[in-house]
């Protein structure tokens, strides 16, 4: 018996957008899974370990994942940009300078 595997390709942007929508989720919920696992270390857990200060390890945990979480919101607002565009040419049946501009948004909604 064999497994299919499903291929699928994108082009272009929409393989950008993919994965920078991915990178963002994963730095937030990465920084909230640090700071839960710090706040448990610093105040839940009361083992006394005399080469390691589980409280010390708990609190740069929080802070580190206070950090990665507001790289991930930081990420997710950069992402949202314009582009603008300003395309000239010469009409050949008039002779007259034509100017073309366009501006899009790339905003996409979580």
């Amino acid at each position: 018996m064999t497994a299919g595997i499903l291929v699928t390709k994108i082009k272009g942007d929409a393989a950008t957008a993919l994965s920078e929508k991915g990178s963002s989720a994963m730095s937030i919920g990465g920084g909230i899974a640090l700071f839960v696992i710090g706040a448990i270390l610093a105040f839940a857990v009361n083992v006394q370990i005399e080469w390691v200060n589980l409280d010390l390890i708990g609190y740069i945990l929080m802070g580190a994942g206070v950090v990665v979480f507001l790289i991930g919101i930081i990420m997710l607002v950069r992402r949202r940009s314009s582009v603008s565009t300003t395309r000239s040419a010469v009409d050949p049946a008039s002779g007259e300078r034509i100017t073309r501009q366009s501006t899009s948004t790339s905003d996409d909604g979580i």
